[in-house]
């Protein structure tokens, strides 16, 4: 992990994070210059390096001034962007009333530098507007924190997302924001950047095993598949549900959706390191999608009482985990499934038995 590399000043925001296999290496950069955004990179040479033309990137045109050396091992790239943080209301009976709304490029960010932790490979960029004639960010702030891996597992705090080394997972964070209507909730903006060849898709899948995120039973995946649809080449994947507490338990869910996709084009927020490293191809030969991720439902009062949400998604590159039944889930079943089948056939066992013992203990009479 590094900050600002090759930049003293923490002025501004440029995380990278690389992970290296035997035979290629991986690329996350997680900035603040402009929107909040991550751009991923996979490429085949495993000692790829990560430049940057600072005076070029923080200029008013800075194409050109992000690449990864040597540009020839890059096999595929895309960025994910954080655009607007949208907040209504139901006010009945006239509808849904929108508040003005929080463009996350119009933000002030904290130094990442002061949360960054190289042990736990996590890191929390935080915000507020750099306006707020509300006051609604008086008391709070809103924020995406950074996790990376080493090896597959599991997270410990709900939604306990199953993760690989290939992926990273973001948190994003509002705690202590003043929502400006009695029954607030709050829409994220997210959009993402695709090179030709490649085309988002929005996948749910539902199962009956909640067994690491009890009650939730939805699984939603935003992939990156080939135009021929014959591979996927990266993903964002969350659970249906955020949560309203520091330390989530079951009863503090809050419901999540997601709002369809729909391309972008045109249509994107000024986000300098996407610019910086996809030039001019951004406008021409470049796909954007935009999906919008609510929280909060009809009975939704969760973010009201503790002004605290947290909502986690994975992101990273090929196909996205897939949960399966744990041995202990396997066995309960195999028990409770066995148990009756056993005690049929051995019911039925002990029936014919006895309708022989029964026969066999009288001679006929003629």
């Amino acid at each position: 992990m590094q900050y600002n590399p090759g930049w003293n000043s923490s002025s501004v925001n440029l995380l990278h994070v690389r992970a290296a296999g035997p035979g290629d290496s991986l690329h996350y950069v997680w900035s603040s210059i402009g929107a909040p955004a991550v751009l991923l990179v996979a490429t085949r040479s495993p000692s790829s390096a990560l430049r940057v033309n600072w005076t070029q990137l923080l200029s008013p045109s800075p194409a050109g001034a992000i690449w990864i050396d040597p540009p020839d091992s890059v096999v595929y790239s895309t960025a994910v962007v954080f655009t607007k943080l949208f907040e209504f209301s139901e006010a009945k009976p006239s509808g849904e009333l929108f508040y003005p709304t929080y463009d996350l490029s119009e933000f002030s960010w904290d130094s990442l530098n002061h949360t960054l932790n190289h042990t736990a490979l996590t890191a929390e960029l935080g915000g507020v507007p750099a306006t707020d004639p509300g006051g609604s960010f008086s008391n709070g702030s809103l924020a995406f924190r950074v996790t990376a891996y080493e090896a597959s597992g599991r997270d410990e705090r709900l939604p306990s997302l199953l993760h690989t080394a290939d992926s990273s997972q973001l948190e994003f964070v509002l705690a202590g924001v003043a929502p400006r209507g009695n029954d607030s909730r709050f829409v994220l903006e997210v959009a993402t950047v695709e090179e030709a060849g490649a085309v988002r898709r929005l996948r749910s899948e539902r199962s009956i095993d909640d067994e690491y995120t009890p009650t939730i039973f939805e699984v939603l995946s935003l992939l990156a598949e080939s135009q021929n649809g014959s591979s996927t080449l990266g993903f964002l994947q969350w659970k249906a549900t955020a949560y309203g507490s520091p330390s989530p338990r079951r009863e503090d869910g809050i419901w999540c959706r997601a709002q369809g996709l729909q391309e972008a084009n045109g249509t994107l927020p000024v986000s300098s390191i996407v610019q910086a490293y996809f030039g001019e191809s951004l406008g021409s030969t470049c796909t954007v999608s935009a999906l919008n991720v609510s929280f909060g439902g009809e009975e939704g009062q969760v973010y009201q009482e503790k002004r605290y949400l947290s909502w986690s998604v994975l992101l990273g590159f090929g196909q996205p985990p897939r949960d399966t039944f744990s041995p202990l889930v396997i066995s309960i079943t195999a028990v409770a499934l066995g148990t009756p089948l056993a005690m049929l056939l051995l019911g039925s066992c002990l029936v014919l038995l006895a309708q022989r013992r029964r026969y066999s203990e009288y001679e006929p009479i003629n």
